[in-house]
């Protein structure tokens, strides 16, 4: 299965992945939409919104951004505040 293929995850934020090192949906899983936004910061797109972020979680959890609990937004704003 390519990162595409995963929800929220479109031809842009794929591209971004693979430039972080992240080329499959099990790497993206076993390192997380924390680790993955930070490398996305650091590797092709500093200005990565809370927005990647969620989305990176929902993609991991098999859901639309959209979908995420209150609790998994405010855990991942809480994050991406002390970035």
């Amino acid at each position: 299965m390519s990162l595409s293929k995963m929800p929220n995850i479109g031809k842009v934020t794929e591209r971004q992945l693979i430039e972080a090192g992240i080329e499959t949906p099990e790497q993206l899983r076993e390192i997380g939409a924390k680790e993955a936004l930070m490398r996305i910061r650091l590797k092709s797109d500093p200005e990565a919104c809370v927005r990647v972020l969620y989305g990176l979680q929902g993609a991991i959890d098999g859901v639309k951004d959209t979908a995420l609990d209150e609790q998994t937004k405010r855990d991942l704003l809480a994050f991406f505040r002390a970035l």
